[in-house]
């Protein structure tokens, strides 16, 4: 079958963004919108870029996620607090569809860059801004970040064993959940543009995604007055759920949403007349008695050797998963034939490997074009070639130039 031009470029090719936000979770919504296909300019501090290049892990010098987050974009420097900096993103404006930005409340308003001057300039712009706590309210003038976020939306005090402290996730939970849905808004404020072709502002709270993805408990307690507390890892609304050893002494992720599947777990186990036990006939009596369902599992688990039991849970349709690690899910061959991992060149690091695009568009998928790149490696192609400057004009007020390879 041939590529058609269209699946070349993308969902989103002709969609114009210019991302003058830093760290995680705005640059994570306009990674999504550039792996379609959009044409992302990332404005950098001149000389350091973004901080999240000196994030976690490194190769020679250069930050590894940073390659993830900000792939498929293209750097420019520039200084938002000089006169050159503020008349170099309104230039930028007049040709964009989407600005996104990560300040504080009243940033860019200081900066002579607030929606009410950029709107002037553009009245189709959609503006995208992603803050702690939003552009209103009491706390909307605090510094926010995601791990605060995770707190103060609740999923913190539902993390953790119940005789513990409550627990912070092991990655950038909120800061990726708002990346998600920035991007979501974003492409649903362009259909609305496209429409009518007028712009708009997005105002949104890091924390708010997550206070709505974390379960019933808020309606839960509107309702029945409840408060969801920690129960490591079993749900409040679904027995069996948890993290079973293996005689082997590996782990896997056993759940029975549904009747059906409970049944069929009891088969795999061996285990049939659990099904008729008075404890656990349905989902509500198991979650009333779910420590002693626990401790059954447990026992009928720790039976069997990892692969023996995958292979149980095969035969029966029951409800798996091995409790993988990074190298593990490198290694799997579903994985593989998902293309789930993808390799991508680069010209500081060779090559490396990534997460792919998430989700299979049939005819115009996403693709990860290149990884994050230099700083500043788009300067000469953005300002000078596109927008007209003169090196001489740029050099002087720091900004660097550069070709690209």
């Amino acid at each position: 079958m041939s590529i058609t031009r269209e699946a070349l470029q993308g969902a989103l090719a002709g969609v114009k963004v210019l991302d003058i936000s830093n760290f995680l979770a705005a640059p994570m919504s306009t990674m999504f919108l550039a792996d379609f296909g959009a044409e992302v300019v990332k404005v950098e501090r001149p000389g350091r870029g973004d901080e999240l290049r000196f994030w976690g892990e490194n190769k020679d010098g250069v930050g590894l996620y940073y390659k993830v987050i900000n792939r498929n974009k293209k750097s420019v420097t520039l200084d938002l607090h000089t006169p050159l900096g503020v008349e170099i993103v309104k230039k930028l404006v007049a040709d964009v569809d989407i600005v996104v930005e990560n300040y504080r409340p009243g940033t860019l308003e200081k900066w002579g860059l607030g929606y009410e001057v950029l709107s002037a300039i553009n009245p189709r712009l959609i503006m995208l801004r992603v803050t702690g706590y939003g552009q209103t309210g009491p706390y909307s003038h605090r510094p926010g970040f995601g791990t605060l976020a995770e707190a103060y939306a609740g999923y913190v005090n539902i993390s953790g064993e119940p005789e513990g402290s409550p627990l912070l996730p092991g990655f950038g939970l909120a800061d990726a959940t708002t990346g998600l849905m920035a991007a979501f808004l974003a492409t649903t404020a362009l259909h609305e543009q496209r429409r009518t072709g007028k712009g708009q502002v997005i105002d949104l709270a890091i924390y708010e995604t997550l206070l709505t993805l974390i379960g019933p408990h808020v309606v839960n307690h509107d309702q029945l007055g409840l408060v969801q507390e920690r129960q490591g890892s079993r749900l409040p609304f679904v027995a069996p759920r948890n993290i079973y050893r293996t005689r082997d002494g590996e782990h896997v992720s056993i759940a029975g949403s549904s009747q059906s599947i409970f049944v069929r777990i009891c088969a795999a186990l061996e285990r049939p007349e659990l099904v008729d036990d008075a404890r656990f006939l349905d989902n509500r009596l198991r979650l009333k008695n779910a420590v002693a369902l626990d401790d059954e599992l447990m026992a009928a688990v720790a039976r069997f050797d990892l692969a023996d039991l995958l292979e149980r849970f095969e035969h029966h349709q029951a409800a798996v998963s091995a409790v993988y690690n990074v190298q593990q899910i490198f290694e799997d061959r579903h994985v593989a034939a998902r293309e789930n991992i993808v390799a991508v060149p680069d010209a500081e690091l060779g090559a490396l490997r990534m997460q792919n695009v998430v989700g299979k568009l049939s005819r115009t998928p996403g693709q990860v074009r290149t990884a994050g790149p230099r700083v500043g490696q788009h300067n000469r192609e953005v300002l000078v070639e596109r927008l007209g400057y003169t090196a001489a004009q740029l050099q002087a007020q720091g900004i660097a130039l550069e070709d690209a390879p």
